[in-house]
């Protein structure tokens, strides 16, 4: 599904990503931990094709189609889904025209028919349900006033109506209680297919216990330096990254 071969990239003249190798099949879930400032959400931001960042060399290919040439919304389009550390508020914008607008774009982009507000509002009662959206929620501005844990559930919403091929959580757990986290992380689970893939980005184990990667990366300094299974995590989780950096050095 994902191949990255030798990503280099730089925000403002400097070079964060130097030199990322990875490849993603369908229906596996792989997990990337590392300190602050190691990357991770550099790479989020280059898949998706946030303009700040300058891919500088390397490839990726998603699905056999080289991503770097295609615009941030074609890749949404093509299938790429990230579900934000920060989710942002757009006031005045109701979810509901929201999410019908982005379904229909998509919808259009594949050379199919838009849906007509009935389908639609029928399809959104069934996906909120996955995710335990309350239905006020629903029906006010995108993320205003909403709380952390409801900002992160209604990006799994949103997530849920998209139905990517590919998603990227970048710390997705970060400020949940243990409830929000279990919620957010079932309604992921019931939205993974034969054919979808994700890649998660956190520091903790307590996220990965409940989606239960099927490799774990460990990105230092811009690079993959460790690669295994969902074992490295919980090494990690009781020693911390110091023994990667011993081990690299020696």
């Amino acid at each position: 599904m994902l191949e990255i071969k030798d990503l280099h990239a730089s925000i403002n003249g400097k070079e964060i990503l130097k030199g990322i190798n990875l490849t993603i099949k369908d229906g596996e879930v792989h997990a990337l931990m590392g300190q602050n400032g190691a990357g991770k959400s550099t790479l989020s931001n280059v898949l998706v094709g946030h303009p700040a960042y300058e891919v500088t060399q390397g490839s990726i290919i998603f699905n056999g189609k080289d991503l770097l040439a295609l615009k941030p919304e074609e890749r949404a389009h093509e299938g790429i889904f990230m579900s934000f550390q920060t989710p942002v508020e757009i006031p005045g914008v109701s979810m509901v025209n929201f999410m019908r607008a982005a379904v229909n774009a998509k919808r259009k982009y594949l050379g199919e028919e838009p849906l007509t507000a009935g389908e639609f509002l029928k399809i959104m009662r069934e996906k909120r349900k996955i995710v335990e959206l309350d239905n006020k929620l629903a029906n006010r501005s995108v993320n205003e006033g909403f709380s952390g844990g409801e900002k992160k559930r209604n990006e799994i919403f949103q997530m849920a109506m998209l139905e990517p091929t590919f998603a990227i959580l970048d710390e997705t757990d970060s400020g949940l209680d243990v409830d929000a986290l279990r919620i957010v992380a079932d309604g992921f689970n019931k939205l993974r297919k034969e054919n979808t893939s994700a890649m998660v980005i956190t520091h903790y184990q307590r996220l990965l216990d409940y989606l239960k990667p099927d490799i774990v990366h460990v990105l230092l300094n811009g690079k993959i330096v460790k690669t295994g299974g969902p074992e490295l995590a919980l090494e990690i989780e009781n020693r911390g990254f110091d023994w990667i950096k011993a081990e690299i050095e020696a």
